[in-house]
């Protein structure tokens, strides 16, 4: 699966800094510089979903998720406890009716 790929390179990024890659330099902004980054990532998707076309919104939708994937290697999160939480939402919910 990409995203247990993409969340094995930021893991080894974490661990291994190197000095050109994107990844690292982003972690070593700390979590504020991580923050910000999503912030103006979520900004870009409001616009293009404002007025772009769907390419457009995929595009910056996967910047959001990928700066998001960032921020949860920062926090100890992985994707598996986002599906967890999300598969725990989807089950109350359906149980609610």
């Amino acid at each position: 699966m990409i995203l247990d790929d993409i969340a094995q390179v930021i893991l080894d990024r974490k661990r291994n800094p190197l000095g050109d890659s994107y990844v690292s330099s982003l972690l070593s902004s700390g979590k504020d510089g991580i923050l910000k980054k999503i912030g103006e990532e979520s900004a870009e998707v409001i616009i293009a979903s404002k007025g772009g076309g769907v390419e457009e919104v995929v595009h910056e939708l996967a910047d959001l998720w990928f700066h998001c994937m960032v921020l949860m290697a920062e926090e100890g999160i992985s994707h598996q406890d986002i599906f967890r939480e999300l598969e725990k939402r989807y089950r109350k919910k359906e149980r609610q009716g």
